[in-house]
């Protein structure tokens, strides 16, 4: 069976990420979305999602097909009843689609021909920003459990500070000594080759990714994932970075979501809860207004390739969208657009040339090349975002 993820409802709603991947591509407890879905199925999928984003991610259309909705993040239960699909039939909570049968070049779709089979379980969805970090200690849980499954963890060297070791699990590489994991409240997962520098403080849920980095005396708590090649000190609750992100000095980082090829500037700090406790509201780019969360803590959500300077604060509920640059003192406001230059005193637009060049040197530090493709993207996301730039 050929398996293909797609984007659903929910893409608009979880932009800036969007804007550069598609839904599957989110990263939320250890593994992305797709990676989740891949491990369950055992199998590779490809993509339905936007148009231009459909020459790096692809669909690969066979003679049948299952479609599911990218949102939904896999259980043995869901996987199960998803596997077993047959022509005309549909797996729906309440009215989402969750994943449905079809056949090759089969343009329309009435799903009232379909036959309904409901999933009666509780179902993990990703459909707004703020749930990569707020539903990422379950994530992480389910994510340690599927990928430590009849294993044995590396041995965990004397040095370190342990509590609750049943519940922590390091991968071949992975370096640590001097460090404190308190794995009591949530598990740790220490991928391969990762290190955590001495001094460091960490308490589960957590999880440190292939080749990511913790910098020394940092300190990290509630569910917090540090995605590959990432490095990250200071202060750090309940957040996400995607991979090849870097918090590399103190400061605070609080119930946060980071992209990829973001950094942050040493002291950079977020606030994550309102002076009168209010509810947080967040940029909507649906309503193009602020739209309430539901939540008391909610802080900095930052699109891929953006930048800040040193000692940049950030007020609650902020939102940063792909390839801007902040800088200088005092807060930014709470939206700031996609390629935008400039910080509390105002923005102008940072032209793509000049964004381009810096992609391309962050890039290859890690050896990976900035593609047509990548550029490709980035452009179409510049000429869709005009409208929210002042200048």
């Amino acid at each position: 069976m050929n398996y293909i993820l797609f984007d659903g409802p929910s893409r608009n709603n979880l932009l800036p990420f969007t804007y550069t991947r598609p839904v599957a591509d989110i990263r939320v407890g250890i593994l992305t979305i797709r990676e989740k879905w891949e491990r369950f199925l055992k199998t590779t999928t490809t993509t339905v999602t936007e148009d231009y984003l459909s020459d790096k991610y692809p669909m690969v259309e066979m003679e049948v097909n299952i479609m599911i909705n990218a949102s939904y993040l896999p259980n043995f239960k869901l996987v199960n009843m998803v596997m077993g699909l047959k022509e005309n039939q549909a797996v729906f909570k309440g009215e989402d689609i969750i994943a449905f049968y079809t056949k090759e070049a089969q343009e329309a779709i009435d799903f009232n021909t379909f036959e309904a089979l409901e999933f009666e379980e509780d179902a993990f969805k990703i459909e707004n920003t703020w749930d990569i970090f707020s539903k990422n200690g379950e994530a992480i849980l389910e994510d340690f459990n599927l990928l430590t499954k009849g294993r044995k963890s590396e041995f965990i060297p004397s040095s370190n500070n342990i509590i609750a070791p049943e519940n922590i699990f390091i991968e071949e590489g992975a370096k640590l000594e001097f460090v404190t994991l308190n794995a009591s409240k949530g598990p740790i997962y220490i991928g391969k080759n990762a290190e955590i520098m001495e001094g460091s403080i960490i308490r589960g849920p957590f999880a440190l990714c292939e080749h990511a980095i913790v910098k020394m005396a940092a300190k990290i708590y509630g569910p917090t994932t540090v995605g590959p090649f990432s490095k990250v000190g200071g202060e750090i609750n309940n957040s996400v970075l995607f991979g090849y992100s870097n918090k590399g000095h103190d400061g605070f980082l609080g119930n946060s979501v980071l992209g990829e090829w973001c950094n942050l500037g040493a002291d950079t700090n977020n606030s994550n809860l309102k002076n009168n406790y209010a509810e947080v509201r967040l940029w909507d780019y649906q309503t193009e207004g602020f739209a309430k969360t539901g939540l008391q803590f909610c802080g900095l959500i930052m699109g891929d390739h953006s930048k800040c300077g040193i000692n940049t604060m950030f007020n609650t509920g902020t939102v940063v969208g792909v390839s801007a640059n902040i800088f200088g003192s005092g807060f930014p406001r709470n939206f700031v657009p996609s390629f935008s230059w400039g910080g509390n005193s105002g923005f102008t637009t940072y032209l793509t040339r000049k964004s381009f060049e810096v992609v391309e040197i962050v890039m290859s530090r890690r050896n990976i090349e900035f593609t047509e493709q990548d550029k490709n993207i980035l452009e179409h996301v510049f000429e869709e975002t005009k409208k929210y730039r002042r200048a």
